[in-house]
């Protein structure tokens, strides 16, 4: 679902669903959501103890992922081996990125 039909469906409703908060929690990683998304997110997270633990997951996701790049970025005994750089790189020739 794109981010205008999510804003679209949520300004709609005045109460989000567990997928509708999920998707919103998760596109909120990525950019700023607006204010109505904001608040009616916020209201959610207060009574939804599901998505609540799903949003402090990613975050803690995140935060793992940001120290692991900061420990092997610079690395330079983390080698991968010829066969697997030529199959990442005939994967992403591939798929024209």
């Amino acid at each position: 679902m794109s981010r205008d039909e999510l804003d679209h469906r949520v300004t709609n409703n005045t109460m989000l669903t567990c997928k509708q908060a999920s998707q919103l929690i998760s596109q909120s990683l990525d950019h700023p959501l607006s204010l109505s998304n904001r608040i009616q997110l916020r209201f959610h997270l207060f009574i939804c103890d599901a998505c609540s633990r799903f949003r402090k997951q990613l975050k803690q996701i995140g935060i793992a992922l940001q120290r692991m790049r900061q420990l092997t970025e610079n690395d330079d005994s983390i080698t991968l081996p010829t066969k697997i750089k030529v199959r990442i790189i005939d994967w992403v020739a591939s798929k024209h990125l």
